[in-house]
């Protein structure tokens, strides 16, 4: 007879906990993501059976009456919302009062690489953006750089060197508590947005879900381990048979030639 597993049983709770539904919506500028994003659901389903991972791009409801009001309608019941690049005006408009009504009242709003009035909806823990650029948003602007005497951009404040800070700092906010926990948070979430892959985009929503889900959906904190955002080069070659398929040197991808098979003497 199967053994019956009570109410108090850890492991049956963790099973409670992962079956807690649970609505995490992407609004975002393209689609270009649509492929890693649909593996990522797939595979965080046989952890989150509850979960619903939805993504909307503006290429596709811009001009799309009916992706528009799906979109609307996802997000006014999102339970975590990301917004990124959102940047022009049509795509703004379309999406920004659905976004803004909906800030309010989800677990997290994570806003990013966005115009102004979006990335002040940026809503996670005890961090908001909608205040003074204090803080983040701070540390943001130093982010996209100085510019020089001609409005160009300082070779000191390169992509390379902005880069390199943005994954400095979640290292240096690591042990600093309160705030500066959701601070941290957020400039991961850039860091798994920017390499955006299926790991990554997996890895960030469990970390949304791990710190930030709420009111029912609360049991899913703390159930997943979250990995560190994958890195990948800034210039690399793809070569499906390579160490984890990207390399910076050509070498690392050469397979070793066979030796010529030798025939036999009769």
């Amino acid at each position: 007879m199967p053994k019956r597993i009570s109410a108090a049983d850890p492991t049956q709770a963790v099973v409670t906990a992962n079956a807690a539904p649970i609505r995490v919506v992407v609004v975002t500028m393209d689609s270009h993501l649509g492929g890693a994003f649909s593996r990522a659901e797939q595979a965080l389903r046989r952890e989150m059976p509850g979960l619903r991972l939805v993504m909307h791009a503006a290429d596709e409801f811009s001009d799309d009456a009916d992706a528009l009001a799906e979109c609307h309608a996802d997000i006014a019941e999102a339970d975590i919302v990301v917004a990124a690049m959102l940047f022009l005006d049509d795509h703004i408009r379309a999406v920004l009062p659905a976004l803004t009504a909906r800030a309010p009242h989800c677990d997290a709003m994570v806003c990013c690489m966005s115009a102004g009035e979006v990335m002040r909806l940026t809503r996670i823990g005890k961090f908001s953006m909608a205040g003074e650029a204090t803080g983040a948003m701070a540390m943001l602007k130093r982010l996209r750089g100085k510019t020089d005497s001609k409005g160009g951009n300082a070779s000191a404040s390169s992509g390379r060197g902005q880069m390199k800070m943005l994954r400095r700092l979640p290292a240096l906010l690591r042990f600093i508590p309160g705030t500066a926990q959701d601070v941290r948070a957020y400039f991961l979430s850039l860091q798994y947005w920017l390499a955006g892959s299926e790991d990554n985009i997996s890895s960030l929503v469990r970390m949304l879900v791990d710190r930030y889900a709420d009111g029912p959906r609360r049991g899913l904190r703390g159930v997943h381990k979250v990995a560190a955002p994958v890195e990948y080069p800034e210039v690399g070659l793809y070569h499906p048979h390579a160490p984890g398929r990207i390399v910076e040197r050509l070498d690392s991808c050469r397979q070793p030639r066979k030796a010529p098979a030798r025939l036999a003497c009769c």
